[in-house]
């Protein structure tokens, strides 16, 4: 048996319904001053455009650190009747301070293990899932210090191990790291951002280790690729990979979101899904919001929490 954990609790993973696989209600960073989505109206305004849209679920990826407002969740979550997924883990060292970093030297996996298991601070919300993330074309020790406790973390609870990839790029690396000497299920571990270097190559080669690939936006910064992402799915598809396939709309900034005038979350719905249809057919776009995020973020659930 296997269920995702929601900050409601665990569920079955057929209940989660059409899923957002990556997206953000609130994140902050002192790297991207005056882009904080720090507003609790305007996430529930979100996610009830989401739900008019047809969703059902969405995965926050906010790590440790970045303004995740955890504590939050379960009351938006209930009062929009999205499910909504939260995430420990930690971003490139650009995003923390030095004193914020130093402090979790030595004990990374532990807080990563505490929040899956325990709850993130005092809201008692448990995280479904880790994020970290990898450097552009390669991984310096930050990320190889993150991953390792991120594998730790996954050998403890049995949690997807969740990597932003920058600028889409690294993936092969980040396998190697992660899964061959770290020693991940490939399975288990879910590659964001493949839109945003459209190597079909790369993405069919990280799909046949059987890892799952995310591809996300409209984004107005990677805007140049968006138009790609189609064909690059479809080409994983017709490779025998669309089982592997989740698609979010990574939603960074308060510009982006629909309730301000940009796609926000109805737009996965609205304007991505109908282009996916063209490309893929409808009966795989539905396996792709619903099946494979369903797998994706599931975990045993008869693991034992530490």
């Amino acid at each position: 048996m296997t269920a995702v954990r929601t900050v409601l609790g665990d569920v079955r993973p057929e209940e989660l319904g059409v899923v957002d696989a990556h997206d953000h209600l609130f994140l902050r960073s002192p790297h991207l001053p005056g882009q904080e989505l720090n507003d609790a109206s305007t996430a529930r305004a979100e996610l009830e455009a989401f739900r008019g849209a047809g969703g059902s679920a969405v995965v926050q990826w906010t790590p440790y650190g970045m303004g995740r407002r955890a504590a939050d969740l379960p009351l938006l979550s209930r009062e929009t009747g999205v499910h909504v997924v939260a995430a420990t883990g930690l971003h490139q060292a650009v995003h923390y301070d030095d004193a914020t970093l130093a402090g979790l030297r030595g004990t990374l996996a532990d807080v990563f293990v505490a929040e899956l298991t325990q709850g993130i601070g005092t809201s008692g919300v448990r995280a479904g899932f880790i994020k970290v993330a990898g450097g552009f074309h390669a991984l310096d020790a930050h990320t190889r210090w993150t991953m390792s406790a991120a594998a730790e973390a996954h050998r403890a609870t049995g949690a997807a191990v969740a990597v932003h990839l920058e600028l889409g790029t690294g993936a092969l690396d980040v396998l190697d790291l992660l899964c061959g000497e770290l020693g991940v299920s490939p399975e288990r571990v879910i590659l964001g951002h493949l839109n945003r270097s459209p190597d079909l190559v790369v993405h069919r080669e990280a799909a046949s280790t059987g890892c799952y690939l995310a591809f996300d936006g409209p984004s107005r910064a990677h805007h140049a690729t968006d138009w790609r992402m189609p064909e690059a799915v479809r080409a994983l598809a017709d490779a025998g990979f669309g089982a592997r396939i989740l698609i979010g709309g990574d939603t960074t900034t308060a510009a982006a979101r629909s309730v301000n005038g940009g796609p926000g979350m109805p737009c996965l719905l609205r304007r991505v899904r109908p282009r996916l249809e063209v490309a893929l057919g409808a009966e795989l776009v539905v396996r792709i919001l619903t099946d494979n995020p369903a797998r994706a973020f599931a975990r045993p659930s008869s693991k034992e929490d530490r």
